[in-house]
């Protein structure tokens, strides 16, 4: 079994976490429509890009078991299987992230009711 993949994922994972405590602290204390609008085109590009980054991580993954299972490539099994565990969390994240927004989505419109 290679340790190699298995620490550049571990490498990524840590590159991320010093990238997210490094980032300032968004301003809470803009107001207006045009700080609104600027927060909600920020959600929506972040959110946009982490469900790119979702795709990517399922298509690799699937084209990773494609060329096991046919036998092009230098792929090994490990591979394979770190791809497809990356994938799938990735994508327990974002469902994760879609039950919270519909759920405070139902809160809200239940506070307007």
């Amino acid at each position: 079994m290679q340790i190699d993949p298995m620490q550049n994922v571990l490498a990524q994972m840590r590159s991320l976490a010093a990238q997210a405590a490094a980032r300032p602290a968004d301003s809470t204390a803009t107001t207006g429509a045009a700080g609104a609008g600027a927060q909600q085109t920020d959600f929506a590009a972040t959110l946009k890009i982490a469900l790119d980054g979702v795709s990517t991580e399922l298509q690799q993954a699937d084209a990773l078991q494609q060329q096991f299972v046919s036998g092009t490539g230098d792929v090994s099994l490990s591979d394979v299987m770190l791809a497809t565990q990356k994938a799938s969390l990735s994508f327990q994240a974002a469902l994760q992230v879609r039950n919270k927004l519909v759920s405070a989505y139902q809160d809200i419109m239940n506070i307007q009711a």
